[in-house]
């Protein structure tokens, strides 16, 4: 047996799988895909510098894990991206996707946001939420008994609210970063317009888990997210 701890931000691969997803799980966490894609290839989405491409670009020539977060200032947003930050970069490259987060800000947040949760791969923003409305994504929060909490985000609701009126405050562009109201989800799509997966938030702690996405996208190995020492057997 040999014991290691969790190095840097970078998730170490855990052998044996750890967590797999059981077919009754991807039930209970994929909503049915009632959207077509092309209904939303030529919405714009910006980049950090304001330049602006088609959202088709991203999912056209390979198959690619798509997130939509809240809004930037969101404490669980954060949080769930600083675990996105911590996928190693070969883990994508052998299973040949990409990975992005869509957030609905203006575009001069997005190096903040980057340099907050240290996400070093494509991000981009739908400012007008083109794509969040016309694919039916969620205003508003609803929480359900049968609900499964993320497990990335580590605040507390009080705490995490605190932390994001902190940022809010002490941001050097005062403003919410995105609708306040709005919720996010999850897709996986391409090459072309093909959609293998759909998962629309119910509220802001209703993340897909991102073994669970990354295996449902092709990736072999688990990721262990947290900060303990590791075990392989």
């Amino acid at each position: 047996m040999r014991i290691r701890e969790a190095s840097g931000k970078m998730a170490e691969a855990v052998s044996p799988i750890t967590r797999q997803v059981h077919p009754e799980q991807r039930e209970n966490r994929t909503s049915s895909v009632d959207f077509r894609l092309e209904d939303v290839e030529d919405c714009l989405i910006y980049d950090r510098h304001g330049v602006s491409n088609p959202f088709k670009k991203l999912y056209q020539d390979r198959k690619s894990v798509i997130i939509f977060v809240r809004n930037f200032l969101c404490y669980s947003c954060t949080e769930y991206v600083e675990d996105l930050s911590k996928i190693p970069k070969e883990a994508l490259e052998d299973a040949g996707i990409r990975l992005v987060v869509i957030g609905q800000s203006a575009h001069h947040h997005i190096e903040p946001f980057c340099s907050l949760t240290g996400y070093p791969y494509e991000i981009y923003v739908d400012p007008e939420r083109c794509i969040y409305q016309k694919l039916g994504m969620k205003r508003e929060e609803k929480f359900t008994d049968s609900a499964h909490p993320s497990p990335h985000v580590k605040s507390g609701i009080f705490m995490g609210q605190m932390k994001s009126i902190w940022r809010a405050m002490t941001s050097p562009a005062f403003d919410f970063q995105g609708d306040l109201h709005q919720q996010g989800g999850a897709i996986i799509a391409g090459p072309g317009s093909r959609v293998h997966f759909s998962h629309f938030d119910m509220n802001r702690l209703d993340h897909m888990p991102i073994n669970w996405l990354l295996q449902l996208a092709g990736v072999q190995q688990t990721l262990d997210f947290s900060d303990k020492p590791i075990i392989h057997v």
